[in-house]
């Protein structure tokens, strides 16, 4: 597999931080391909990247000539391809708690604060940035509470969220933690999320993944 790879990525977009983690737990390198999605109406509706993604959306992977959407079909990608270190359990049931926890992140709590639905409230609705701020705040306390629930009430509950090596479910959780401070969201309330998200953020492989860490991210911005 020495064909290059090449992320199609935005700094704060939570799904392209995902597979930014991915790539830096199996030590891949990689090019960042920046995709602005405010400026000029947001890089991703032109005609140049609706060729790469017909859904206007990053990230996006490109192996060699092949590319991958969706991140978490991205992030299976990478561990069926390169399988060390997993990010998928060995055994199946710890497998589908990881996809499952990974889940409640990637299709119930984000889709709900992107950027494209946040973007329709305010021209489509006029709802002012309080609001939409709100809107945000409020579906990821009721994730989040949930989430909370379903490691706290598990023994494969360990260091991380499925045991004690990092998995899928890792990868989607800290990027939504990050969307969480970002809108001022409490994270002391949920004390192992916010455990896991400190055993997380003290790996390179997370801590390189980070926002402010990124080449597209704005100088007032970076940490």
């Amino acid at each position: 597999m020495t064909e290059p790879l090449r992320l199609y990525s935005y700094w704060r977009s939570s799904a392209a931080y995902r597979v930014r983690i991915g790539l830096g737990l199996k030590k891949l390198p990689y090019e960042t391909v920046p995709v602005h999605l405010i400026r000029d109406g947001g890089e991703q509706h032109s005609e140049a990247f609706r060729e790469a993604n017909p859904q206007e959306l990053v990230p996006v992977l490109q192996h060699g000539a092949r590319l991958y959407r969706q991140s978490m079909a991205i992030l299976e990608y990478l561990d069926e391809t390169w399988p060390t270190p997993p990010l998928l359990p060995a055994l199946a049931r710890d497998r589908a708690r990881a996809r499952a926890l990974a889940q409640t992140i990637a299709c119930d709590i984000h889709p709900l604060n992107n950027l494209r639905v946040l973007q329709y409230l305010e021209h489509e609705w006029n709802a002012p940035q309080p609001e939409r701020d709100e809107w945000v705040r409020h579906w990821i306390t009721k994730g989040f509470t949930a989430f909370e629930a379903l490691l706290d009430d598990n023994p494969a509950t360990g260091e991380f969220c499925e045991g004690d090596a990092p998995t899928i479910a890792d990868c989607c959780l800290v990027p939504q933690v990050y969307n969480a401070r970002r809108f001022g969201v409490d994270m002391e309330r949920w004390p192992t999320i916010a455990r896991i998200e400190r055993a997380c953020l003290a790996l390179p492989a997370f801590d390189a993944a980070r926002p402010e860490r990124q080449p597209d991210c704005p100088e007032a911005q970076r940490a």
